[in-house]
């Protein structure tokens, strides 16, 4: 009888372990069989506190898994030695593995957006770009990047980050907070702005502020990359002579801050609205930049071409006329823009 209980015991413990074995072998294939794709990515986004029914139900509905139930089990079965499950829009791919699911969720991996923002723009425009792309709402974008006490944290010389944005390609996740969005931006600025363009401005006699203000005017100015340097000694040479600038995007901008909105047509009632922005009737350059220049604007600013001439009127073909003198400069009015 001993002997009986013995053999039953010794085949139901070797029956076990064929059965263990057969569900580990099972584990083994489904962990390394891909889901069939051509690799194409799939931005999922993990609820914050997902467990293991939910996400594979997610990752089954957006066809980064197959089977919901399996993947459950396994993810279970898996997470016995693995770390917590990471939320936010996360980076998969159609033809993963669960194994390779498994790690994303692990890891984390984000899925970048790439955002590219041209020179010359205002800090209404940059938000408008990055709600359009979903990475911030536009109103918090702005209100951050008009926190006077969000500027000096930053080390900024400007009340606000008009300006100090940085012209360039960005890759960015969703769900990023925006005052680290913002620093990302600053960063970018803060690194083309070297040294050797301090000390340039010292030679100068002009702040850093001073700099990037000018810049943003003269990129403003003119769309055509040969005239920024002429464009830039012209203005220089008004500063320097005491003179207005007398240039219509600081006007814009002015309208803009005061009544909100610019309809594209600069009257003569504009040239004369209440703003220290407005450079027709205060001297010397506004308080602070007028959008954001790009690398090229703030060279231009800082080595100004000599010349001169004193003044410069569009030509109407994104070029611009420079004269010397005011009558030269009312010929060339005439000619251009018939009056």
């Amino acid at each position: 009888m001993k002997k009986t209980l013995l053999v039953i015991a010794v085949a139901l413990t070797g029956l076990a372990g064929v059965f263990a074995l057969v569900g580990w072998l099972m584990m083994q294939g489904y962990q390394s069989t891909a889901h069939e794709g051509e690799g194409a990515l799939l931005p999922v986004i993990i609820p914050r506190g997902a467990g293991p029914k939910t996400v594979a139900k997610i990752l089954a509905s957006q066809q980064v898994i197959d089977d919901p139930v399996w993947f459950e089990r396994w993810l279970r079965y898996a997470k016995r030695s693995a770390g917590k499950l990471k939320a936010g829009e996360l980076a998969f791919r159609d033809n993963m593995t669960p194994e390779e699911v498994l790690q994303v969720l692990l890891d984390g991996t984000p899925v970048t957006h790439k955002i590219t923002i041209p020179e010359g723009l205002r800090l209404d425009e940059w938000a408008a770009l990055f709600e359009q792309a979903g990475l911030a709402k536009a109103r918090d974008f702005v209100a951050k990047a008009r926190d006077a006490d969000f500027a000096r944290s930053l080390g900024l010389p400007g009340k606000s980050l008009e300006g100090f944005l940085f012209p360039e390609t960005y890759q960015f996740r969703r769900q990023m907070p925006v005052a680290k969005l913002l620093e990302t931006l600053v960063a970018g600025y803060q690194n083309a702005f070297t040294a050797q363009w301090r000390e340039r401005a010292k030679q100068q006699g002009m702040s850093e502020l001073q700099v990037v203000t000018l810049a943003s005017i003269i990129e403003k100015e003119t769309g055509a990359a040969h005239e920024r340097g002429i464009i830039s000694g012209v203005f220089h040479n008004r500063l320097r002579e005491d003179w207005r600038l007398d240039t219509d995007p600081t006007v814009i901008y002015a309208v803009l801050l005061v009544r909100g909105k610019f309809n594209g047509n600069l009257t003569r009632a504009d040239l004369g609205i209440d703003s220290p922005y407005n450079t027709y009737r205060n001297k010397g350059l506004p308080p602070g930049p007028i959008c954001s220049p790009g690398k090229d604007a703030i060279r231009a600013a800082l080595y100004p071409q000599a010349t001169k001439n004193f003044f410069f009127v569009s030509k109407n073909d994104g070029t611009h006329h420079f004269c010397p003198t005011l009558s030269c400069h009312n010929r060339a009015v005439r000619r251009y823009q018939g009056g």
